[in-house]
């Protein structure tokens, strides 16, 4: 929004220069020059490719929901709904990554059969995961927990629904002990990665694991990679 904010005086002088030489100038033009002033911008600020194309449509779209006359309570209801999915993502820097069942059986292969491990889904989203190993290692203590209200929501629901041992709790996974857990996974971003890993270095506890999906730390070598998708993209293990 400040990006726009900013490309807005250069929008505006450029077209009282095109009204002074008498150019035709209308709304589309309008919405068209704001938009590729704000692409502009954002290139020039180095932000990520996708943002470009943001900015560069962003005034379109305003134009184009004046045009439809959608009510104002859907603007609403839509921003509702978004703050519900994604809460503090500018905050924490990590958006909806969901896993899938390939991911799921590789965590499961990696818990011990001995013993009745502690498992924790930092960012658990819609409780795929948990849910499958509280399913298929019914002697596991498997958690989840998540940040945004309706992921958080759909999955509590699913468990108490279905009847099952998982366990879901709403909040950050800063304020957790991460001692209580043989293993913690993670698929969360790579602006997230560094922190995670000076939580997990200070907290957990000899013979755990720490399990990344996709996102690698950077600070040490991981001890084991496994590719488990058909995408390739690894499974990252560090033990402790």
């Amino acid at each position: 929004m400040l990006i726009q904010c900013g490309a807005m005086p250069l929008t505006l002088a450029i077209i009282y220069v095109m009204a002074s030489f008498r150019f035709s100038v209308d709304y589309l033009t309008v919405a068209v020059l704001q938009g590729v002033l704000a692409a502009g911008l954002t290139w020039k600020l180095a932000l990520a490719r996708w943002w470009r194309l943001i900015q560069l449509l962003f005034p379109l779209a305003v134009l184009t929901a004046l045009a439809l006359q959608l009510p104002s309570w859907l603007f609403g209801a839509a921003f509702l709904l978004l703050l519900g999915w994604y809460w503090s993502t500018f905050r924490t820097q990590v958006p909806y990554y969901p896993s899938g069942p390939a991911v799921w059986d590789a965590v499961r292969q990696l818990l011990p059969a001995g013993q009745a491990p502690r498992v924790i889904d930092i960012g658990s989203g819609l409780g795929g995961l948990v849910l499958y190993l509280a399913r298929v290692r019914p002697d596991a203590q498997v958690m989840g927990i998540e940040l945004a209200p309706l992921p958080f929501l759909y999955s509590w629901l699913r468990a108490r629904l279905s009847g099952s041992a998982a366990r879901f709790a709403r909040g950050d996974y800063e304020t957790l002990d991460f001692s209580r857990f043989d293993l913690v996974f993670a698929y969360l971003s790579p602006a997230a990665m560094p922190q995670l890993w000076r939580k997990a270095r200070a907290e957990m506890c000899p013979g755990s694991m720490l399990v990344s999906y996709e996102f690698i730390v950077e600070e040490r070598s991981p001890d084991r990679i496994l590719h488990v998708t058909e995408s390739e993209i690894p499974l990252y293990i560090w033990y402790f």
